[in-house]
């Protein structure tokens, strides 16, 4: 499962955690959401695990200390294709794939991911998304595919259409990108929207626009790819993990 490399997003507030502590410094079971991402994807065996950092960014840095990752910095918040540019520079040569993914998702799964792999390498696409099917897919971008069943887009609540709204496949912002192609999208992506930031998706916008394949791999068990976001996220992550046993 080599030539790949980790980029955890980790620069974020938070802000509805309601909590002096940066957010993916919440603990589950007395270990930080990041620290649990970070073992995840160590049992993939990845080249190098990069972690975008902005807010607190010495507190996460101390969190991390030996587990032997690699930090890049985000300046100023200017959103995750953003935060994805920075590690750029120790990746500007390297030709393997990306696997982009945040770190207050805990409940993600090594062999959720080693399928995300195995998919991406048997269909060598420029990106491959990790999706899920969700009741209620309310807040979350949608997976818009063709009548051939390939991904056409990722539709946000926001931009969605009443139809697009009741697509229950959803975006879980864990992507396995092709590393030159990842950083060739970026670097066309513009801050057109409301908050002026640079959005991932619109690189994989780009990348289906140029005519690049984009495929989707299923997680089989949907609460895999909630995010904590809320105390109350925090609770019911708490108690998931608890029923597997972790």
């Amino acid at each position: 499962m080599n030539n790949f490399c980790v980029v955890i997003l980790a620069a974020g507030k938070g802000t509805r955690m309601k909590s002096s502590v940066q957010k993916v410094l919440h603990t589950i079971f007395g270990k930080s959401m990041i620290s649990h991402i970070v073992e995840i994807v160590q049992n993939l065996g990845p080249d190098k695990i990069m972690v975008v950092v902005g807010h607190q960014k010495e507190a996460v840095k101390q969190d991390l200390t030996r587990n032997g990752v690699v930090f890049v910095e985000q300046l100023k918040p200017l959103g995750t294709g953003d935060a994805v540019k920075q590690t750029g520079k120790i990746l500007k040569d390297y030709r393997g794939n990306v696997l982009i993914l945040c770190g207050d998702a805990p409940l993600l799964q090594t062999k959720t991911l080693k399928s995300l792999l195995k998919l991406h390498r048997r269909k060598q696409p420029a990106v491959t998304i990790l999706t899920a099917l969700l009741k209620n897919p309310f807040g979350y971008g949608r997976i818009k595919r063709n009548g051939a069943g390939e991904v056409e887009a990722i539709v946000e609540e926001a931009d969605a259409r009443p139809e697009e709204r009741r697509i229950k496949e959803i975006n879980s912002g864990v992507y396995l990108f092709s590393a030159p192609k990842l950083f060739r999208s970026l670097s066309r992506v513009k801050p057109d929207n409301v908050k002026g930031e640079y959005y991932l998706t619109d690189a994989i916008r780009i990348l289906r626009d140029r005519g690049e394949r984009i495929a989707a791999c299923l997680a089989k068990e949907p609460e895999e790819v909630l995010g904590v976001n809320t105390p109350a996220d925090l609770e019911i992550a708490r108690q998931i993990l608890t029923r597997r046993g972790e």
